[in-house]
């Protein structure tokens, strides 16, 4: 299954949901890979221990070799890197994706990245994309390369509006280039239950027929805690509420039964 997590407004957590729940189908047994579109490099960063200038085989020099004249163009798989935990691999990204973006565009190769995914398929169980917070060339790619689609949701009016635009541009992809690609679903996250404003705006998602899935992830100093040990936070906590939460979530996302705490009221 190829997921991409994707919402044009910063600070939502996509990288965080993108790397713990890959971490967790790792941990499960899948080989599982994770390709970072922001040049960014949060989720690279994040897995490697390493920031993403200080790695070569990247992302972009995958897609590099596709606007470039080369005799014998490398395997996507020859761009993997193992991480530290088991199963989990990732193609990071680096700052070269700002420069490569319109020479990438101006050559009109918005399918290289699916050509690459589906022949990853044939090695991986699972591919996770993380992607940056603009609908840009790279997110387009991505939304055209995936067949699942998260999109994190930080439950305030702003990121409300914006989450209309988003899926109204999806479904405009979907029509003209993608009809595989599904909404999985709205991800409310960074969730205060015993607040009033986050339970009402989900409340409300809900009654509009949205699909907000039935997890909420919680706020919690934890997730910042994971980032800089740099340990998902199956591996680092996994007996920590948070962990238990996207644990759910995942099994959500694969049809497994799961028992939910009901909202504070």
């Amino acid at each position: 299954m190829r997921r991409v997590v994707f919402n044009q407004k910063g600070g939502v957590g996509k990288s965080s949901i993108t790397c713990n729940l890959a971490a967790i189908s790792a941990a499960r047994g899948k080989r599982t890979l994770v390709i970072d579109l922001d040049p960014q490099g949060n989720s690279t960063h994040y897995l490697l221990g390493k920031p993403a200038s200080e790695l070569r085989d990247t992302v972009a020099d995958m897609l590099e070799q596709t606007v470039s004249f080369t005799v014998f163009n490398r395997r996507p798989d020859e761009f993997v890197h193992a991480s530290p935990f088991p199963n989990l691999f990732v193609m990071p990204s680096s700052p070269e994706l700002d420069f490569l973006e319109r020479k990438l565009e101006a050559k009109h190769k918005i399918y290289k990245l699916r050509e690459a995914l589906k022949k990853l398929g044939e090695t991986f169980d699972a591919i996770y994309i993380d992607t940056a917070p603009a609908l840009n060339f790279y997110t387009r790619s991505a939304l055209i390369a995936a067949q699942r689609c998260l999109i994190p949701f930080d439950c305030d009016d702003f990121s409300r509006q914006a989450l209309y635009n988003i899926l109204n541009e999806i479904r405009d992809l979907q029509e003209d280039h993608n009809d595989e690609l599904v909404v999985e679903g709205i991800v409310a996250n960074q969730f205060q239950p015993r607040a009033s404003l986050p339970r009402r705006l989900v409340t409300e998602l809900v009654e509009e027929g949205l699909p907000v899935l039935p997890v909420r992830l919680s706020s919690s100093v934890k997730m910042k805690e994971s980032h800089q040990s740099r340990q998902p936070l199956i591996h680092m906590a996994p007996k920590h509420a948070l962990t238990q939460q996207y644990e759910n979530l995942f099994k959500v996302l694969h049809g497994e039964q799961v028992e939910l705490e009901p909202l504070a009221d």
